[in-house]
């Protein structure tokens, strides 16, 4: 089963979809597999991170805020503004791509496990999820 889910950020940040991508897998009704999840674009990512103490998500965004910056005179591709780049670093040190095991019906994530969409530009973007739930042996 492949799904394509829609996704709206406000602008830059780690939005949790957790939720979302195991509604895909529940109606399914794969027992055992793989749920694969790739995000359709090049200034966005994917990452599983801890969901329970949100100042873990706010450390991470800020590490990253510092480490790629935009006012870098390095920068040649900015056709879309200055942010345009510095997401498209982001997203190369992030994942495009998440491979989850499904176990009894369910992500085998760890308890403080989540799944993020990394939206890398400023601006709001409704970003796209391909999300595939694979059997295998057992289901």
């Amino acid at each position: 089963m492949a799904v394509l889910l829609q996704i709206q950020t406000s602008g830059r940040g780690f939005q949790e979809v957790t939720h979302e991508i195991a509604e895909v897998v529940r109606s399914s009704g794969v027992q055992e597999g793989v749920c694969v999840v790739f995000v359709q674009h090049t200034s966005a990512s994917l990452t599983i991170q801890e969901n329970a103490d949100p100042s873990a998500r706010r450390d991470l965004e800020a590490w990253l805020e510092r480490t790629i910056r935009e006012d870098d005179s390095h920068w040649t591709h900015v056709d879309e503004g200055p942010d345009d780049m510095p997401s498209h670093v982001r997203s190369m040190l992030t994942d495009v791509s998440l491979s989850i095991p499904v176990m009894e019906a369910r992500l085998a994530l760890g308890t403080w496990q989540g799944i993020y969409l990394c939206e890398h530009r400023q601006q709001p973007h409704s970003r796209r999820l391909a999300v595939a739930v694979v059997p295998t042996g057992g289901s």
